[in-house]
């Protein structure tokens, strides 16, 4: 059996089920997911453990603690629910990367 983890990530112009990935070894399966909003999060998540299986969800630093534990509660206590942090000047370089690409205007949010 496989273990099986989904990467969810934040993008203003994300479709789900169209930015999405899958990769693969035959003890491993990583799916990817790009979604807009949390409403988009919580389901896709769902999704993952009811159809595919998941076991674990790692979540891109855009996700904030109300949002971890809303996770949390929709996929169940037998899904491990993670987020990945940077330090402080790493997320200085991202935030204005993002900033350069338009993610904080309304137009892009």
């Amino acid at each position: 059996m496989a273990f099986k983890v989904a990467f969810v990530a934040h993008a203003p112009d994300a479709e789900p089920e169209k930015h999405k990935g899958l990769i693969e070894t035959p003890k491993y399966r990583l799916f990817v997911r790009v979604v807009r909003n949390q409403a988009q999060a919580v389901e896709v998540c769902r999704d993952l453990v009811k159809r595919e299986g998941v076991h674990s969800i790692l979540l891109c630093p855009g996700f904030t603690h109300a949002d971890v534990a809303e996770l949390a509660e929709a996929v169940g206590e037998g899904v491990g629910i993670f987020v990945a942090r940077g330090d402080p000047p790493s997320n200085r370089v991202v935030a204005e990367v993002m900033a350069k690409e338009g993610w904080f205007s309304r137009e892009g949010g």
